[in-house]
């Protein structure tokens, strides 16, 4: 029986392969199952275990503590919540929360009445489960049946289902393996959407016919590895659109959603680098792409030659282009300028009229909500920042007006006046101005603890919203910084750019460089910072804990993608060929072998101190498999020359987004702030 108040120590079983002439020795490849994604191997099991004891063991002293900050995180909760019900044909919609619950009940009415409807009884689903998700939910446009997707494991296998909303029963139909949204189709008998395969990867589009129990007909198929396919309607729902593409090239194809089985239209063939997203107006093709500037461009295209692109709105180097949508009187144009969120305005028969929706603050979010109707003349959307909590607007289109639909609850309270939000430019080693959000509290002495949040991947831009659990944080004289790194688009499409492939450094440069500034800057000191981050974040975590552990005094990875050379070298994994564009593929580059390796996470674990860590993972996660945070928390144990805690925890019943329900969920942010607040010394 393993001794829960030591950390575990894994074998080391050495595993050598040759890439480019370089080979590789990786002392703990025996923790990846060979049966993944079943991991049944018991050795592998009770190493996993005993991490977890040990974890459950570090933090019992602790565990009033996290008790007492998940109720402080739980009263600010408003339990018996509701979103804004929205019009969508005859019916209004909306979902809501019960007091205790912990999954939504989505709910309808007819459109201008007060009888409420229940349609999906989440709790219910959920029942005696450990994991539960929703995926998909849909209506037919006839409001008879309702289409939603589950999974019960975390692995993100959906099954989905439909309900005949006049009966309340479940139709004999289940669709398999969904990864997707569930689109109706024609007229309400067919649910067209993607089915993962073995891998994970979503290669087929298929088309369900409703009530029958034949087999599915497959509408397309993606050939290209790496690439993977998703469905979707036009604005007006007269087109059915099947999109295929990668994290740097797209292409799209057209159906009539009358008739899902005719011959499908290609847009424009698939071309490297190229990304574009359509919608359709009458007879003309909306087409958003980044082929002339790599902000994007909005343009058209008669519907008879899709290929044609003629500009509607130039690209920019100041305003982003991140998305549109349109209405049958006018369109929308979502974007950032300066980094900060700019909803637009825009009308068919006047190219220059440009209505800007304007924001009060000098840090926020905003963007538009669920607008699911063609003839819309009230546009809903959402605004937050640090100090403003998550606000629902309609806007009215004609007269310009806001009007706010509701503010977040705060019910144990929250007094915006107590803090203190400031946008800085932190200038980087090679000169680039990184801009970084900070919230404090007014009463916060200069130089006390910090928190520094980044992601940095993807073109993903970390909003600076409103958060309850930061508060817990905050409240206790931690400044909460978000560093807007290179990787994300926060800056344009440039800032992602300059942040991935043979660039790639510089994300872990930029948040280094941040930290280092926000200690020059007096903010804080070195060994005061605590700083976290998830999945690719969690690569974050990794290679700046490489590259300066004495800045941090604390250090958060969830399901930290850190083995990125052994992954990227494995195209079996569900997502490693979709993913080269992102990071380079080192199979058949010798320089982004290369580059990879001095970079990796679990390939630069060196002798050396490391700062106090919590790492996560989930057994079922397909997106960073659990052996990543498994091998380098057994690479770090070994060659670690501090004293400082080490703790794994690894949910066995959940994937990448953690355990399911939103108290659980909650529960497991108490611990996080407990594990930092704890290793900063912060009293309280």
């Amino acid at each position: 029986m393993s001794d829960s108040t030591r950390p575990p120590i894994a074998a080391k079983r050495p595993v050598s392969s040759t890439y480019h002439g370089i080979t590789l020795t990786d002392d703990y490849a025996w923790l990846r199952d060979p049966g993944y994604p079943e991991v049944t191997d018991a050795e592998i099991l009770a190493h996993v275990e005993a991490e977890n004891a040990y974890f459950e063991a570090q933090m019992a002293p602790h565990q009033a503590r996290v008790d007492a900050l998940f109720k402080e995180m739980r009263a600010r909760i408003k339990e018996d919540d509701a979103t804004v019900p929205q019009k969508d044909g005859d019916f209004e919609y909306w979902s809501e929360f019960e007091e205790g619950g912990q999954y939504r009940k989505f709910y309808r009415r007819p459109a201008g009445t007060d009888e409420k409807h229940l349609i999906l009884d989440c709790p219910a689903l959920a029942e005696g489960l450990e994991y539960f998700k929703l995926g998909a939910l849909s209506v037919s446009e006839d409001g008879r049946y309702l289409a939603y997707s589950t999974d019960t494991t975390g692995g993100e296998f959906f099954t989905g289902f439909i309900k005949d909303l006049e009966s309340g029963a479940l139709l004999p139909d289940r669709i398999e393996n969904v990864n997707t949204d569930l689109v109706w189709a024609a007229g309400d008998s067919v649910i067209v959407y993607g089915r993962a395969n073995e891998q994970w990867r979503v290669d087929r589009i298929f088309a369900h016919r409703v009530g029958e129990m034949s087999e599915d007909i497959e509408l397309y198929h993606e050939a290209q590895l790496g690439f993977t396919a998703s469905p979707g309607l036009s604005s007006n729902r007269e087109w059915l659109m099947i999109g295929a593409g990668d994290n740097e090239t797209s292409e799209v194809w057209l159906l009539p959603a009358s008739d899902p089985f005719a011959t499908p239209l290609l847009v424009k063939a698939r071309q490297t680098g190229v990304e574009y997203d359509v919608d359709v107006r009458d007879d003309t093709l909306f087409v958003l792409t980044n082929d002339t500037h790599v902000n994007f461009r909005l343009a058209t295209a008669p519907l008879s030659a899709p290929a044609e692109w003629t500009p509607l709105i130039e690209g920019s180097d100041e305003f982003y282009i991140t998305g549109f949508d349109l209405f049958r009187d006018f369109y929308t144009v979502e974007g950032r300028l300066a980094g900060l969120d700019q909803i637009q305005i825009r009308y068919y028969d006047d190219p220059a009229r440009v209505e800007s929706i304007d924001f009060p603050q000098d840090t926020f979010t905003a963007g538009l909500g669920n607008n699911p109707e063609w003839a819309m003349e009230k546009l809903r959307l959402h605004y937050q920042s640090p100090i403003t909590p998550d606000t629902v607007y309609d806007y009215d289109v004609a007269s310009r007006a806001l009007e706010v639909l509701k503010v977040q609850e705060v019910p144990s309270g929250f007094d915006p006046d107590l803090y203190t939000v400031e946008r800085l430019h932190i200038t980087a080693r090679d000169g680039a101005e990184v801009p970084v959000s900070v919230m404090y509290r007014k009463d916060r002495p200069a130089g006390g603890p910090l928190h520094l949040y980044a992601y940095g991947a993807y073109g993903y831009a970390v909003p600076p919203g409103f958060s309850v659990t930061r508060l817990s944080l905050v409240d206790r004289g931690v400044a909460y910084a978000i560093a807007h790194i290179r990787g994300g688009d926060d800056l344009g499409r440039e800032w992602y750019l300059a942040g991935k492939m043979q660039a790639r450094t510089n994300t872990f440069n930029d948040f280094v460089d941040v930290a280092r500034g926000l200690v020059a800057m007096g903010y804080t000191a070195a060994g005061k910072i605590s700083a976290s981050g998830g999945s690719a974040g969690g690569e974050l975590m990794g290679a700046v804990i490489n590259q300066a552990p004495e800045l941090w005094g604390a250090i958060v990875a969830h399901v930290p993608f850190v083995d990125v050379l052994n992954t990227m070298l494995d195209e079996s994994l569900p997502l490693t060929p979709g993913e080269w564009p992102e990071w380079g593929n080192p199979i058949e580059s010798r320089e982004m072998f290369e580059l990879i390796r001095s970079y990796s996470p679990y390939d630069q674990v060196r002798a050396q101190a490391y700062p106090p860590m919590l790492v996560t993972a989930g057994l079922n996660d397909p997106r960073v498999t659990y052996w990543e945070p498994a091998k380098w928390v057994a690479k770090l144990r070994e060659l670690k020359t501090d004293d400082n805690v080490l703790l794994l925890k690894t949910n066995m019943g959940a994937g990448h987004g953690g355990k399911s329900g939103r108290f659980e969920g909650l529960r497991e942010t108490a611990e996080e702030v407990a594990f930092v607040l704890w290793q900063l010394g912060v009293e309280g």
